[in-house]
């Protein structure tokens, strides 16, 4: 550490904030994807002829768990 000190979110100036456009593409990829892919999938599996909404919901749920995994893994 060369006596520089890391300042905080809340005390960086303007210019070193994250843009909004970051920001929601951010919100889209921690939250929206995977519940998107959620949703996505539970209505193809519908549209295909799912037996019931139990078991499309069974697919919409292997599409979240992947969904989130590559957002994890992308984030870290």
């Amino acid at each position: 550490m060369n006596g520089a000190r890391e300042l905080s979110p809340e005390k960086r100036p303007p210019a070193e904030l994250e843009p909004a456009s970051e920001r929601r593409r951010r919100w889209f990829d921690l939250f929206l994807l995977p519940l998107a892919a959620f949703a996505a999938a539970t209505a193809l599996a519908q549209l295909l002829g799912a037996a019931n909404l139990g078991t499309a919901a069974t697919f919409g749920q292997i599409a979240f768990a992947a969904a989130l995994v590559w957002v994890l893994l992308r984030a870290g």
